[in-house]
């Protein structure tokens, strides 16, 4: 799986924001709130939170060598997930799903390339798309934590589904909670429980028994 996709290149910079995000949210009375998917990642972090990667620079050298591999060999699916990661990491987002989109006719069985496309769609701004390609991970692999990271930062930045991303992060706590993907699901329920005390598991609302 490339650079750990959303989890680790984005997710960060989500779980400083998430707080902020959530009280937004609430007083956008229903609103759409949330950032696009491409601000989600640009926007200025919280205080204290760290910067985002910038993106890798794209090496044209490689993107000629894998697609001539791909050319010369078109039934082998990794020159193809490579191309993918290549413009995934360089944030050319609509190249990476042309070759995601091909490894997976070869190959659908892979759950790592799979949610790299899932990812994809959502900075595509396709977050319907993105939570379609997860479904399709967890088919293939039901207990694959980082598709269940990535679905819960979908909901909640891309669909304002607060209950169900707690719901996607609890399940990778369930499975694995002392796992980075675990460790993060934990540190992202804790920020939008303290932001949003009404929430299955929340902190008690001031004022309330």
């Amino acid at each position: 799986m490339k650079a750990e996709s959303l989890v680790f290149a984005a997710a960060g910079m989500a779980f400083g924001l998430i707080a902020g995000w959530v009280i937004g949210a609430q007083q956008a009375a229903g609103t759409r709130a949330a950032p696009a998917p491409q601000a989600a990642a640009a926007a200025p972090p919280a205080a204290g939170t760290a910067q985002a990667p910038a993106p890798a620079p794209l090496d044209e050298a490689e993107v000629r060598k894998y697609r001539d591999l791909a050319e010369r060999d078109p039934d082998n699916v990794t020159p193809k997930v490579r191309l993918g990661n290549l413009y995934f990491d360089a944030e050319r987002y609509e190249d990476a799903v042309q070759w995601y989109e091909a490894a997976l006719k070869l190959d659908s069985t892979d759950p790592n390339v799979s949610t790299d496309l899932g990812v994809a769609y959502y900075y595509l701004n396709q977050p319907d798309r993105a939570l379609e390609q997860f479904a399709h991970s967890l088919t293939v692999d039901p207990k694959h934590t980082k598709t269940m990271l990535n679905m819960g930062i979908v909901r909640a930045f891309g669909k304002q589904d607060l209950d169900g991303a707690a719901r996607a992060w609890e399940q990778v706590l369930a499975i694995a909670p002392e796992s980075p993907e675990g460790q993060a699901a934990r540190r992202a329920l804790e920020a939008m429980r303290t932001a949003h005390p009404t929430l299955p598991g929340g902190a008690a609302a001031p004022g309330t028994n």
